[in-house]
């Protein structure tokens, strides 16, 4: 199993998806959007793009956790996601079957342990990119909390 979490690693090589994982991420973006034959928990995010206002659409897991919906970045700080989120003020758009206007909030740093361990909880794709055991006990992800943005969904409405 170690080889794969390697191999995943080695697709996002430098925080940012190799050409093969832009392709893949773009078939997901599709597929989660279409909300057909896809995990529950999978839509695409739109973002405006910070530099051409373009449209940007990725892939990603909504973390539940005390009543409230989560994105967090697998990639850290630095993923082209999260930067168009904050240029955007928050807003997007999520989308699987319809789309919801939303607007998405940054979670403190102090608060964000138990979404990253329910975040690990369902979305499998992104344990080889956080380095903490999805069991690991809630101080171990307290020390890494400040290296992975995490983002409450709120309506836009």
């Amino acid at each position: 199993m170690g080889w794969i979490s390697a191999l995943k690693r080695r697709l996002y090589r430098g925080g940012r998806p190799g050409t093969l994982m832009r392709v893949l991420n773009r078939l997901d973006a599709m597929a989660y959007g279409s909300g057909w034959l896809t995990p529950r928990r999978a839509v695409t995010l739109e973002v405006a793009g910070r530099r051409t206002g373009r449209t940007i659409s990725v892939p990603v897991a909504v973390a539940d956790h005390g009543g409230q919906r989560y994105l967090v970045s697998m990639l850290g700080p630095d993923a082209n996601w999260v930067r168009n989120v904050r240029a955007a003020g928050g807003r997007a758009v999520l989308r699987r079957r319809r789309r919801e206007a939303v607007v998405l909030l940054e979670v403190p740093v102090g608060e964000r342990a138990p979404v990253l361990r329910r975040y690990l909880a369902i979305a499998p794709g992104a344990r080889p990119h956080l380095p903490v055991a999805r069991r690991a006990p809630l101080a171990d992800f307290e020390a890494v909390a400040s290296q992975y943005p995490v983002f409450r969904v709120t309506s836009a409405t």
